[in-house]
């Protein structure tokens, strides 16, 4: 398996590269860049999401904008909203956020100071970019970890109920119980809990903001914890609505699959127990590709999930950064999440397959052809 891990890890240089690559020239290509952004708050034009103005650039900016808003040079062209700006104003915009420098330049400095991790700073939030991603990585891994634990301890059992009484009215009933699950978005679901259990016309029962209180380390350890699930309860369990169905079908299937094979009869025939034919013989073959592809579902359910529901819940996590992020250009913490997500997802995926040769040893993937 040596040889097999060091050409999956030797693999994810080029993977890793193309996807910043493309990446890179998209987000280039879409209008609206950061310079466009400073120009729009200066001249009051910016949206509530766009509104806070901050960090390195910000602050030079401000201070000189009514003055340089008034210049009668009409240039500035290159950009929306830049007539009537004095170009010498915009230039010095474009040195602060980077953009003095032709593109392909700018992207090999940003790909060689991300070699070593160094990611810069925000562009409106004075911070460097990976003390965001550490403040506000606690959120997601904590909705991605409890929503992924809880989606495989109720979507196993039931998979496995459903396979062994398959076509019985229990597998019948719970089967509208799934298609209701995966026909239902998870943030509608999390709307309708918002509305009956957070205060949104019926029930206030759940917080609405945030992953604690604020007097939470006044609190005794009982009841941190205890505040701690009080307010993740709603966006965990509206997302483990929308991902236990997927699984659960999953498993049933790979149990009805062996179920049928040779050596589950000839296990039946030896006078052995349901129970132990489905447990002792059964359970390792059908679980292979379900316990395998937990890593994989971890980073489905962390970095795409979670996305609307921090949002919908205001849980200042990495989905809502890289909303903000987004809506605002800041191109260093757009590129640098990307960065560290994919090699994770990555080293993830990785995991993921290893997981095959650990759960069955048989499975060797040193045998296969590269």
């Amino acid at each position: 398996m040596f040889a097999y891990t060091l050409r999956r890890l030797m693999l994810m240089i080029p993977t890793l590269f193309g996807i910043m690559v493309l990446n890179f020239i998209i987000v280039q290509a879409a209008p609206g860049g950061p310079v466009e952004q400073m120009i729009a708050e200066i001249q009051g034009l910016g949206v509530e999401a766009t509104a806070r103005v901050g960090g390195r650039a910000g602050s030079e900016t401000a201070s000189s904008s009514k003055a340089q808003a008034g210049s009668l040079d009409r240039g500035g062209g290159k950009y929306r909203g830049s007539r009537g700006l004095d170009p010498e104003f915009i230039k010095r915009i474009e040195r602060q956020f980077g953009f003095d420098k032709p593109v392909h330049e700018r992207f090999w400095l940003m790909m060689g100071n991300y070699i070593r991790f160094d990611f810069g700073e925000s562009f409106f939030r004075d911070r460097d970019v990976l003390d965001l991603v550490l403040d506000k990585m606690p959120v997601s891994i904590s909705l991605g970890l409890w929503t992924t634990l809880l989606v495989y301890l109720i979507s196993i059992p039931l998979g496995i109920a459903k396979a062994a009484r398959d076509g019985s009215r229990f597998d019948a009933g719970t089967s509208v119980v799934v298609v209701l699950g995966q026909a239902i978005p998870s943030f509608l679901f999390a709307i309708l809990l918002i509305v009956v259990f957070a205060g949104g016309r019926y029930l206030d029962w759940f917080p609405l903001r945030g992953l604690t209180s604020d007097d939470w380390n006044l609190l005794s350890w009982p009841a941190r914890i205890a505040d701690y699930f009080w307010h993740i309860a709603l966006p965990i369990l509206s997302m483990v609505i929308g991902g236990f169905a997927g699984l659960t079908m999953l498993t049933k299937n790979s149990f009805l699959e062996e179920i049928n094979k040779q050596y589950v009869l000839t296990a039946r025939a030896k006078g052995l127990t349901e129970r132990r034919v489905l447990y002792g013989h059964i359970f390792r073959n059908a679980m292979l590709i379900v316990i395998a592809g937990f890593p994989s579902a971890f980073v489905g359910i962390l970095f795409t999930g979670a996305l609307l529901t921090e949002i919908i819940f205001s849980l200042d996590g990495l989905g809502l950064l890289g909303f903000e992020a987004a809506l605002k250009r800041d191109y260093p913490v757009m590129f640098g999440t990307l960065y560290v997500f994919t090699l994770l997802g990555l080293m993830l995926n990785l995991i993921g397959d290893l997981m095959y040769h650990v759960i069955d040893p048989r499975i060797d993937f040193e045998k296969r052809e590269v």
